[in-house]
């Protein structure tokens, strides 16, 4: 009968170090796992006029900390619906801001995107900005892929 509790006992025993160890184990997990890079990406104004600045900023950071030094920041700029893109590469400004400012000859309705590589990480958010009068915007369920394979009907 003593060897069956103390078996009882020492199982009990293994089991609570063992649950211990686990939340342990959990939580330096949870210390390794960095927090995610974000990115917040302003247009300003958002509707401009022809030949006047644009002006674009990427705020970078991670956590409460602001990502001076981001292996890339690349702006890519592009008018609805054309092909060609622009891509920028832009260098840090102050802050973890990231900043470029342009003016647009052509109207229309144009978009951005922030590729940002940081820490490892990438974050890619997407502007939407107008220059002069709109035009044509971009469908979002459309993409360059399901256009392949189909005539010129459409099917």
């Amino acid at each position: 009968m003593k060897k069956i509790k103390l078996l009882c006992l020492l199982s009990l025993v293994l089991l609570v170090l063992g649950a211990c160890g686990t939340k342990d184990n959990q939580n330096q997990a949870d210390k390794e796992l960095p927090e995610f890079v974000e990115v917040e990406l302003t247009v300003t104004p958002e509707h401009g006029q022809a030949n006047e600045p644009i002006i674009f900023e990427a705020k970078v950071t991670q956590g409460e900390e602001n990502v001076e030094d981001a292996d890339e920041v690349k702006f890519e700029i592009w008018l609805a619906n054309d092909e060609n893109h622009e891509k920028v590469v832009v260098e840090h400004s102050e802050n973890g801001v990231y900043r470029l400012e342009r003016s647009f000859a052509q109207e229309g309705t144009y978009y951005i995107i922030s590729h940002v590589t940081a820490r490892d990480m990438h974050n890619m958010p997407k502007k939407e900005f107008i220059i002069g009068t709109p035009s044509e915007p971009e469908d979002p369920n459309k993409s360059k892929d399901s256009m392949e394979g189909m005539d010129m009907e459409g099917h």
